[in-house]
């Protein structure tokens, strides 16, 4: 398949689908011409991507390679001249009035692109616009600002997401709210309960405690009685035999003396009677 045949069948298809596809830039610049820019660069991204200087002579590529190699006057417009702005444009203010149509159109393929909201408002805001650089081309009124338009063009999106979603949200929003109530209830009761046990419960469990620390208290009672009791045993059993030694030293030191006392009186008699 060639390049134009895809483009054919691409400019087919989205001309029924635009206002899906790209409802502000449809209601800026009309199903036919948004359907050929997107067709001619391949998809809406590649088109949100352009700047607003390529987005003005796409369809006009040889013409602009052909004068800046011959050094002529370069194209001011390409696709966009379909548009019905350019022709009611004077000839002196065409060139302006496809720039400043390449510039809104950059902008509304770029919300159509990148926005959620599947709105035409940023479109109309845009168009009435463009109106008006024309009353002031001609006439030379004074258009609005960007900030009012676009301020302008926040509120009516404002407005139509809560007329269409005023009983949705509203519904959505208590059903949060008691379902947040209702966790927040059942997670309290179930603290209450771990923390408190019942009534019933809280009798036997405080006399099991006063049982078990009775026991301790007994048990460390006998335990530090029965630790004095060894302790007094074994300072007896180590005082018993000292004295048994002492008593047995003395009685050995009595029975020496007066064996030694009899020895020296045997002896004395020996030498008396020799």
């Amino acid at each position: 398949m060639n390049l134009s045949e895809y483009r054919k069948k691409l400019y087919e298809y989205l001309v029924t689908k635009m206002n899906d596809i790209a409802p502000n830039l449809t209601s800026l610049i009309g199903e036919v011409v948004g359907a050929r820019l997107i067709s001619h660069t391949g998809s809406l991204s590649n088109l949100a991507k352009c700047p607003a200087s390529t987005l003005q002579i796409l369809g006009a590529e040889k013409a602009l390679f052909r004068a800046l190699k011959t050094r002529g006057n370069t194209r001011k417009y390409g696709l966009i001249f379909h548009s019905s702005f350019i022709g009611r444009a004077s000839a002196r203010n065409k060139g302006r009035m496809a720039r400043y149509m390449a510039n809104k159109c950059s902008i509304a393929s770029r919300i159509d692109c990148y926005s959620e909201l599947n709105t035409s408002i940023f479109g109309e805001k845009l168009r009435e616009q463009v109106e008006e650089r024309l009353d002031f081309y001609d006439k030379g009124v004074a258009p609005r600002n960007n900030l009012d338009v676009t301020k302008a063009a926040f509120e009516g999106i404002t407005n139509a997401v809560s007329e269409d979603g005023d009983g949705n949200d509203k519904n959505d929003v208590s059903a949060k709210k008691s379902k947040k109530k209702k966790s927040k209830a059942e997670a309290e009761g179930e603290a209450m309960d771990v923390d408190k046990p019942a009534a019933g419960e809280d009798e036997p469990q405080t006399e099991k405690k006063k049982k078990k620390k009775k026991k301790h208290k007994l048990e460390e009672t006998q335990d530090e009685e029965m630790a004095t009791g060894a302790a007094n045993e074994d300072v007896k059993q180590d005082e018993t035999p000292k004295k048994k030694k002492k008593n047995k030293n003395h009685a050995a030191s009595e029975d020496v003396e007066p064996k030694t006392a009899t020895e020296g009186k045997k002896k004395k008699k020996k030498i008396h009677n020799r």
